[in-house]
C-alpha cells in the first residue's frame, strides 16, 4: 500500500516529490516522510497523517535541490510516529532510503550490527538496510569503491521483498532504486529521471518508463541510468510508453475515485470488448491468445489463480468454462497455492487475473506453476506489468488505471474478459454459433444494463442512509450470482469497515437460525 518516488535532474526535486506522492495518496498510508539533497545538506521531514501534514512542515525558504526521495507509509513494524517514518538513515546520516515491503531476517541483521556499534532510532526493518549499507561502504570505503557496489553488498544479506530509492550526502549525482518483488519504475525524461512505485506518479513529467524486474538496480544520475542484477551484471531494456492520461488519474468531478470508476464501468466494458467479439458468427478474436491456441484448444483443465477481488472474478467464471467449454475449471486463491502441494496435470492451463498485474501472491504462484511446466496466461490491466511479461501470453483489460483500492471497474472488466475466453475456448471444441451468439449478444448489451443501473444513483443513496447503521449484511447468491454476493460481502467489509459475509442462497435451509 506505500508509495516511493525518488527524482534527480535539473528542476527542484521538493515540488515534484510532493506532486509524485500526491498521486498516490489513493494507495491508503498513514504516515509521509522526505529526504531532498540541497548543497551539502540533507533536508529531511517527518510527519504522521496526510501527506498535507508534511507539506505543513515543509520550510518557507526554498530547498534549492535536484535530489531527493519521498514516501508514504502504512505501518508494519513499528507503530504510527514520526520516528519509524520514512525516510530512514543510517549513523552518520550520510545514507537515506525509503522502501516497501519486508525484510524477514531484520532481527538477526539488527542484532550483527549493533554488537558493529550501530544505535537505531525507529522500531522498523527499513531502517535495518541504511545501517547494513552504511556498514558495508564503511569498511570498503576507498577511492575506488562505489556506493552502489555497498549497496549490492548489503541486499546479498537480506531475505524478504524490496522496493528501494537510496541516495547518499557523498554521492551527490547517484540515485539508486532496486527491486525484489515489489513494484518500481523508471521514469525517463530529458536529463532527468525518476523512481516510482506506480507509474500515477510520474506521468506529469513523462510518458518513458522502464519496469524494473526481481533483483535489478538501477543507478541514475543526471547524465543518464544503468541496470545491472545484484551480481553487477548489465541489463539492458528499452523504455516503454505509457498510454493513460492525466486526465485518466483524476476525479472528474467525483467525490472520490471509487464513485467515479464505479461510473466508468460501462466504457471499461467496451474498451474491454472493442474489436473482440464476431456477433454474425458467435467467434470471439483475442490476438494476445492467438499463438497459444493449441495449448488451448487441447487443454483438459482450467485453473483460475487470483488474490481477493480477482479471486472471485475467477471464481465467476469457473461456471462458464465448465458450461461453454466443457472441461473442469477450478479457481484458487494465489496465497494458497504458492503455499500448497497442488497435484496438476497434463493438459492443465493457468489463468492468472491481476489488475495491477504486481500482486506478490500472484507473481509468486504464477511462478510456482512455471516451475511445473504449465502454460500460463495472464488477464492484467497495466500494460508492461510483470505478470504480464512473465506469462507466455494474455489478454490486456484496457480499462485505463483503476485508482481506488477497492476494485470495481476492473472486476466487471475480468469477469467480462474470462468469458470471452470461455466462448473463444468453446467454440474450438464445437461450442454451437447459436450460443455461443447469445452469450456475445449480452456481453455487447452489458454497457447499457450497467447504465440503467447507475441512472438509480440516487435511489441506491437513500437505500444506503436507511441501512446506514447495520452492523451486520448477508449476500446471498447462485450460480454466477454467488461471487457477486461475496464480491458484495467483500466491498461491505473494505470500504464500510462492517461485518458482511456472501453464501449460496441454497444452503440457507442448512444454515437458518430460529
Amino acid at each position: 500500500m506505500c508509495g516511493i518516488v525518488g527524482y534527480i535532474g535539473k528542476r527542484k526535486a521538493l515540488p515534484i516529490l510532493i506532486q509524485g506522492i500526491r498521486n498516490l495518496e489513493y494507495r491508503g498510508y498513514d504516515s509521509a516522510g522526505i529526504a531532498v539533497l540541497d548543497g551539502e545538506k540533507m533536508y529531511v521531514e517527518r510527519a504522521v497523517g496526510r501527506v498535507a501534514n508534511l507539506e505543513a512542515k515543509l520550510p518557507k525558504r526554498s530547498v534549492e535541490g535536484g535530489l531527493g526521495i519521498v514516501h508514504s507509509r502504512w505501518a508494519t513494524h513499528g507503530g504510527v510516529t514520526e520516528a519509524n517514518a520514512h525516510p530512514h538513515t543510517d549513523c552518520a546520516g550520510n545514507i537515506h532510503l525509503v522502501h516497501n515491503g519486508i525484510i524477514e531476517n531484520y532481527k538477526e541483521l539488527k542484532e550483527m550490527l549493533a554488537a558493529r556499534g550501530h544505535t537505531f532510532a525507529s522500531e522498523t526493518d527499513t531502517e535495518i538496510l541504511a545501517h547494513l549499507i552504511e556498514d558495508f561502504y564503511a569498511k570498503a570505503k576507498q577511492p575506488k569503491t562505489r556506493f552502489e557496489d555497498a549497496v549490492r553488498a548489503a541486499l546479498k544479506k537480506v531475505h524478504g521483498t524490496y522496493g528501494l530509492a537510496i541516495l547518499s550526502r557523498d554521492n551527490p549525482d547517484k540515485l539508486i532504486a532496486v527491486r525484489n518483488f515489489s513494484p518500481l519504475l523508471l521514469g525517463i525524461g530529458k536529463k532527468e529521471y525518476f523512481i516510482a512505485s506506480d507509474a500515477s506518479a510520474v506521468m506529469k513529467y513523462t510518458r518513458k518508463v522502464v519496469y524494473l524486474e526481481d533483483g535489478e538496480m538501477a543507478v541514475l544520475t543526471p547524465r543518464g541510468y544503468h541496470i545491472s542484477d545484484l551480481e553487477n551484471r548489465r541489463r539492458t531494456r528499452r523504455p516503454e510508453r505509457l498510454e493513460w492520461s492525466m486526465k485518466k488519474i483524476q476525479k472528474g468531478g467525483f467525490p472520490h475515485f471509487m464513485l467515479k470508476e464505479i461510473f466508468e464501468q460501462p466504457e471499461a466494458i467496451m474498451n474491454s470488448t472493442r474489436g473482440r467479439m464476431v456477433l454474425k458468427t458467435g467467434e470471439v478474436m483475442l490476438g494476445g491468445l492467438r499463438e497459444v491456441k493449441d495449448e488451448l484448444k487441447t487443454a483438459k483443465r482450467v485453473l483460475l489463480v487470483g488474490c481477493g477481488t480477482a479471486y472471485l472474478a475467477g471464481k465467476a467464471a469457473e461456471g462458464m468454462f465448465e458450461e461453454f467449454v466443457g472441461i473442469p475449471a477450478q479457481s484458487y486463491l494465489a496465497s494458497e497455492l504458492r503455499y500448497r502441494e497442488p497435484v496438476f496435470q497434463k493438459g492443465d492451463v493457468a489463468f492468472f487475473v491481476s489488475q495491477s498485474g504486481e500482486t506478490a501472491d500472484t507473481l509468486a504462484a504464477l511462478r510456482e506453476l512455471k516451475r511445473h511446466k504449465i502454460p500460463v496466461f495472464g488477464v492484467v490491466n497495466a500494460v508492461g506489468s510483470t505478470i504480464a511479461r512473465e506469462t507466455d501470453a494474455g489478454v490486456y483489460q484496457h480499462v485505463g488505471p483503476e485508482i481506488a483500492v477497492a476494485s470495481t471497474k476492473a472486476f466487471t472488466s475480468q469477469v467480462t474478459i474470462l468469458a470471452l475466453i470461455a466462448v473463444m475456448m468453446g467454440r474450438m471444441r464445437g461450442l454451437p454459433p447459436k450460443k455461443a451468439k447469445e452469450v456475445l449478444g449480452a456481453i455487447k448489451a452489458l454497457p447499457d444494463e450497467l447504465q440503467k443501473v447507475l441512472a438509480q444513483n440516487n435511489a441506491i443513496k437513500k437505500m444506503a442512509k436507511k441501512y446506514l447503521h447495520y452492523d451486520n449484511f448477508l449476500y446471498l447468491g447462485r450460480k454466477y450470482n454467488l461471487p457477486a454476493a461475496l464480491e458484495g460481502a467483500l466491498k461491505i467489509k473494505e470500504i464500510a469497515y462492517v461485518h458482511a459475509e456472501g453464501m449460496s442462497i441454497g444452503e440457507m435451509k442448512h444454515g437458518r437460525s430460529r
